[in-house]
């Protein structure tokens, strides 16, 4: 007989795992965080994201907005440097880098964008 684990207070998923998330009175919020469910405004004063003839992307205000209500989050713009410009072993450059890679399969219109504002 397998071991039942009695008084935990999340829930078991189909497959046996507890999910911490699947609690509405939880007060971690795993995937309802993304910067992309934020109010997505690209027009107007207080605007959180740039146009995709822009380069697409979240501005320096839509960044400050998300690190409020997320405190502990690392998020920054993106590094819009010249790769020739930067050194090969900068903190930058090491993150241009691996943005790039993460992101070489974007081919949306917005993802073409942020790649080409990255220089990828």
């Amino acid at each position: 007989m397998a071991y039942t684990q009695k008084n935990n207070p999340f829930p078991v998923t189909s497959c046996g795992r507890r999910r911490s998330f699947m609690t509405t009175d939880n007060p971690i919020k795993m995937y309802s965080d993304s910067p992309m469910q934020m109010r997505k405004t690209t027009k107007g004063k207080g605007r959180t994201f740039r146009t995709i003839e822009e380069g697409a992307g979240m501005t320096s205000k839509g960044v400050s907005d998300y690190r409020k209500e997320n405190p502990g989050s690392k998020l920054k713009t993106a590094v819009t440097t010249p790769p020739s410009k930067l050194d090969p072993n900068s903190k930058k450059a090491k993150r241009r880098k691996s943005f790039c890679a993460r992101s070489k399969n974007w081919t949306s219109e917005r993802g073409r964008a942020a790649r080409k504002r990255w220089n990828c």
